[in-house]
């Protein structure tokens, strides 16, 4: 059977929904296919054994895009601002507000005191992309805006902000470099780079990773988990008219006779298609013969590598949410040790022999960062009562991973990477709690990779490791993320562009909208 519409969507992440919505707001019969059961991609949440536990992103930076979009679609949503606190060694520092970077600095100070002046220096470069942010997130994003022709508008915001925005963005592109080999021109201390850089996966370029000093004081989380923005997305699709197809994969892709084939063994026609889906996937099912330029872009997105992927331990404890609430808050990035992971050597000198891996693997996690959400911390109701769920993240390689999956041993390494997860945050932030968890459930890279079919589990688009980028990564260029050489398809979402967050997906899923309307006028 075929249906023909005049879009089709194909992934219900964020940034898919956000383009369905604006579809379907307009009038376009709008299809949205998603390969889950749910929608969501990586923002969504999940409940085991009576614990809500976000199961991608664990908060939400507004960044002048997020509210507009929710503001624009008349979606209604509550929120709670989840403070993120900085944990290195037992101490703390809480970031509450711009004030609170002369904090960190006096954190970071005490635990490298003869690298005061590099940790000075340090902070002001944070402070001055800081003032970058300021600006290029000044005011909510133009392109989220309805009426663009309100001279009042124009005349006092939009045209001030253009002119303070080019200033600024140009000074943005010029701290593309890596942020440890930037952080590495002002200090030869490995350990204080570390403390700093190795929240962000390889290779981040400097701006990205000094920024989020600014978007951690601009994060909120929803009432009820992450979860409740893709559910609020997907009924307004259904109240617009869109037709939602949850548990459904595209499998073949006819773009001479702009037809999808669905895995539900329908066929749908499309006049415009968007991809807000893995890049891979798309130039792998197209039927027929392609051109050319097609070509070169198929064999510039096999070629390329996903981004850093995390492994996460999600946790019920029969413990107090007050407990957790004095040690690190509701939201938090903690490292145990001060000499990071720039004194472990790479993990494939060892893989030879197990023992010597596993007790590689055991160091890293001593040394790495960990992410620590606690939802019920925010929203009580997502827990049951005296007790707290705890989500436990670090960054962690995909090809490590795989390397136990190829030799059989990939429980055997969930269980081993779970104990010692467990072992060093109980040594540490959380003593007691190994003896009141009430269970744990391990995530990895290759989870990841399987929920979401993002490529090496990827969480935030491309990697920028590689030689060359199979997507738009100039911020000043973004809306050229969405163009493909594929006849009537654009794209959107975190393979559009890198490196991708929660605003970037729902921005370009707007672009993307808004090239297709243009299209179908």
């Amino acid at each position: 059977m075929k249906t023909e519409y005049d879009a089709i969507v194909v992934g219900g992440g964020i940034a898919g929904l956000t383009s369905a919505a604006y579809l379907s707001r307009s009038g376009a019969r709008t299809l949205l296919v998603e390969k889950r059961e749910k929608t969501g991609g990586l923002v969504n949440t999940f409940w085991h054994q009576g614990f809500a536990f976000d199961g991608g992103i664990r908060a939400f930076e507004n960044s002048g895009i997020l509210l507009p979009m929710l503001k624009s679609l008349g979606i209604e949503m509550d929120f709670i601002q989840s403070a993120v606190s900085i944990g290195i060694e037992g101490r703390w520092t809480k970031l509450a507000s711009r004030n609170s970077l002369q904090d960190y600095a006096a954190l970071l100070t005490e635990l490298f005191p003869d690298n005061k002046t590099d940790v000075m220096r340090i902070v002001d470069e944070i402070r001055k992309v800081m003032g970058y942010m300021d600006v290029i997130y000044g005011i909510d994003n133009p392109l989220l805006r309805d009426d663009m022709r309100d001279p009042e508008y124009l005349k006092k915001t939009l045209l001030p902000w253009l002119i303070q925005y080019q200033k600024n963005i140009g000074k943005v592109g010029r701290l593309s470099e890596p942020v440890y080999a930037y952080l590495k021109r002002i200090t030869t201390n490995d350990g204080l780079i570390d403390m700093i850089a190795q929240h962000f996966f390889k290779d981040t370029p400097t701006f990205f990773a000094l920024s989020y000093f600014s978007l951690y004081l601009d994060y909120l989380y929803p009432s009820g988990g992450t979860g409740v923005l893709a559910q609020k997305v997907t009924e307004f699709l259904n109240r617009a008219g869109a037709v939602v197809q949850t548990g459904t994969s595209a499998i073949q892709l006819d773009t001479k006779n702009n037809e999808v084939v669905l895995s539900n063994g329908n066929i749908a026609g499309y006049k415009r298609l968007v991809w807000a889906a893995d890049q891979k996937m798309l130039y792998s099912i197209i039927s027929e013969s392609r051109s050319a330029k097609v070509e070169k872009q198929r064999l510039l997105v096999e070629e390329g590598v996903g981004s850093d992927s995390i492994l996460t331990v999600f946790m019920g404890v029969d413990m107090d949410k007050d407990y957790f609430y004095d040690r690190c808050g509701p939201h938090a990035f903690y490292t145990a040790v001060k000499d990071g992971l720039s004194s472990l050597p790479c993990w494939k000198t060892a893989r030879d022999d197990s023992n010597t891996l596993l007790n590689w693997i055991g160091s890293f996690f001593e040394k790495t960062t960990y992410e620590i959400s606690c939802p019920a911390l925010r929203d009580s109701s997502l827990a049951p009562e005296g007790k707290t769920g705890i989500i436990v993240s670090t960054l962690f390689n995909y090809d490590l991973v795989r390397f136990f999956f190829d030799s059989g041993e990939y429980e055997s390494l969930k269980s081993f990477c779970t104990n010692k997860i467990i072992d060093v945050i109980d040594h540490s932030i959380f003593p007691g709690l190994r003896d009141k968890l009430l269970f744990s459930v391990c995530a990895t890279p290759l989870t990841l990779e399987r929920e979401t079919g993002n490529s090496q589990g990827a969480i935030t688009g491309w990697s920028f490791s590689g030689t060359s980028m199979p997507s738009e990564n100039r911020f000043k260029k973004i809306m050229r993320s969405i163009y493909t050489p594929i006849k009537d398809i654009v794209q959107c979402g975190q393979w559009s562009f890198s490196p991708s967050g929660l605003p970037v997906s729902i921005l370009t899923g707007k672009l993307a909208a808004d090239e297709v309307l243009k299209a179908l006028r």
